[in-house]
């Protein structure tokens, strides 16, 4: 036999791209290798050993399938392509996650998993729900809230919320990240691990989660409806409601499900209850179907049996790394707070040095400061000394001066006295004046009314005087009487010859009124004339009293006399008003 008959064939191989949700992984895979030497080597790769939750799932044609793990992967409908793409995603879903999923990376690839399908809006999720689900994911994310680095717009870039919620109401994506960030900051202390766990908690409670659908007719009328697959059971849906099923079928109280071609019986365990029948047109859809009930019934009944050895294991193990990390976390937040409380200490310690560096540097300077100051203050003294002297010889001028000052105030008190004396008698010399031209009004107002009267009396004689003409003169004409005389017997009463008769009054009274008016006029006029000059006598003499009044109030600080007192200006004008008004009246 020759060396190259002894070498060993190489295994013919293809190339698979494996997707999970946070990562993407190439194998090299021999021919016949079957879907559970894939699978395996995807778990054995990423540390999953909660297998029977998750499958490779692939595309066909207008749906999907999950790789069979007892067939070759070759002889399934993958697709051609170089290298074949799977997609690694939890095919089960568990009843309660908090009892179920023992390892972190199950717990992650489910939180990544149901995540993306109430963003993609596959699992309904209300808009206060998917607000306290997206604080969750930002503490899993970004740890607690620190306000001083997560400073507003730091989610900008991260999808949270479904664009069913967002689309809902008119908020602005800052208003939205306000409200997230609110129930952010409530969640310190909170691990990733217990953050994406608390955020399935949540999901598991709403009402599309965990359920596959697949539509179905009822009878052979062809009456749509939609089929939900989930770890509870069997759930009958109308098309246009994928939260509330019209009927639902327990794995407790399902006896059989048969399935033919198009055709599936779900036997419910009680005989007395109908059994239901429906009808599904895509054979690939039919044994997806079965698949999904079949693994799901299966884990149904695991839930219900006592944990195998390699589950308690499991369990056993992640209980123990819990406890392990808690107590790694407690350790690293003790560290965390003494290294806090270290360098607030430091700080402390170096704020205190720089404060005793500051106050030596300011006593150094203080001290110089007061060396200069006894030089200066030495100095100071001598200079006092001598300006003391100084001026304790300004001083007894200045008492002296007082004297002199405290002697001419006394005269100018003197004097002042005498101006006020006379500004009363001028005063009273106004009132006087007032009263008199008040008394001339009052005699003036007399005459005009006597003159008024004088007229009144001399228009009603003149008017009689003409009745009693004409009354007597046809009675003259007649008897061609001579007439009557004009002498000095009748001076007031002439008759022409015409028929008229002529009126002439004298005129003596009036003229002499007038001229004794005019003398008293001239007389009060001459008496005002002397008042203003006396009035502005008065005012020069004041005016120089108070200018040296104002030169003594800059020697003195208080004022040793009273002002000069105030004449209204009603008073110093009443005069030359009464006299204005006596002319006008004249």
């Amino acid at each position: 036999m020759s060396i190259l008959g002894l070498k060993k064939k190489q295994p013919k191989t293809f190339k698979v791209k494996v997707s999970t949700m946070d990562a993407e992984m190439e194998f090299s895979c021999e021919v016949k290798w079957k879907g559970k030497d894939l699978f395996d080597l995807v778990c054995r790769t990423i540390g999953l050993r909660e297998t029977w939750f998750f499958g490779l799932r692939y595309t066909v044609k207008d749906t999907y399938a999950w790789l069979k793990p007892d067939k070759r992967v070759l002889d399934q409908e993958v697709p051609k392509d170089s290298p074949i793409t799977f997609h690694f995603l939890a095919k089960f879903f568990p009843e309660k996650v908090e009892d179920e999923l023992v390892q972190e990376i199950t717990q992650h690839l489910f939180f990544l998993q149901v995540k993306k399908q109430i963003l993609d809006e596959e699992i309904f999720c209300s808009p206060e729900a998917s607000v306290l689900l997206a604080s969750y994911a930002v503490q899993a994310k970004y740890g607690d809230y620190d306000p001083n680095f997560h400073k507003p717009g730091f989610l900008a870039q991260d999808e949270l919320l479904p664009k069913r919620v967002l689309m809902q109401y008119q908020m602005t994506p800052d208003m939205w990240e306000e409200k997230i960030t609110a129930w952010y900051a409530e969640h310190r202390n909170i691990t990733r691990d217990e953050a994406e766990m608390e955020y399935l908690k949540i999901a598991q409670d709403l009402e599309m989660y965990g359920v596959s659908y697949f539509s179905i007719t009822q009878n052979k009328r062809d009456t749509e409806l939609l089929l939900g697959v989930d770890a509870q059971g069997l759930h009958i849906y109308s098309p246009n409601n994928k939260l509330s099923p019209n009927k639902s079928f327990p794995w407790s109280g399902i006896r059989n499900i048969s399935y033919s071609e198009k055709e599936f019986t779900i036997k419910p365990l009680d005989k007395k209850t109908e059994v239901f029948k429906f009808y599904s047109s895509q054979l690939r859809v039919n044994k997806l179907i079965l698949q999904l009930c079949i693994g799901n019934h299966d884990l149904f009944m695991r839930r219900r049996k006592v944990d195998s050895i390699e589950v308690q294991q499991m369990k056993a193990q992640a209980k123990e790394e819990k406890a392990r990390k808690k107590v790694e976390r407690q350790i690293l937040a003790r560290e965390k707070q003494m290294r806090e409380e270290a360098e607030r200490a430091k700080e402390d310690m170096e704020r205190r040095l720089f404060q005793l560096q500051d106050e030596a540097r300011m006593a150094n300077e203080a001290l110089l400061r007061s060396e200069e100051t006894a030089d200066l203050l030495a100095e100071k003294a001598q200079i006092a000394e001598e300006e003391a002297k100084l001026l304790a010889h300004k001083a007894a001028e200045a008492e002296q001066e007082r004297q002199r000052l405290e002697v001419t105030a006394l005269k100018t008190k003197e004097e002042k006295r005498l101006m006020e004396q006379k500004m009363r008698e001028a005063e009273q010399l106004a009132v006087k004046l007032v009263e008199q031209s008040e008394r001339r009004l009052k005699e003036a107002d007399h005459l005009k009314q006597d003159l008024n009267e004088a007229k009144d009396a001399e228009r009603r004689a003149k008017q009689k005087l003409l009745e009693i003409t004409k009354t007597t003169y046809p009675l003259i004409a007649a008897y061609s009487s001579p007439p009557p005389p004009t002498g000095p017997e009748n001076p007031d009463l002439a008759l022409d010859m015409g028929g008229s008769i002529r009126m002439d009054f004298k005129d003596s009274d009036m003229k002499r009124l007038s001229m004794e008016i005019e003398r008293e006029r001239l007389e009060y006029m001459e008496k005002s004339k002397h008042l203003q000059d006396q009035l502005k006598e008065l005012k020069s003499e004041i005016e120089s009293l108070k200018l040296e009044e104002q030169q003594q109030a800059g020697i003195y600080s208080h004022r040793s006399y009273a002002e000069p007192p105030y004449i209204p200006h009603s008073n110093r004008n009443s005069a030359y008003m009464a006299q204005m008004a006596f002319y006008e009246e004249v």
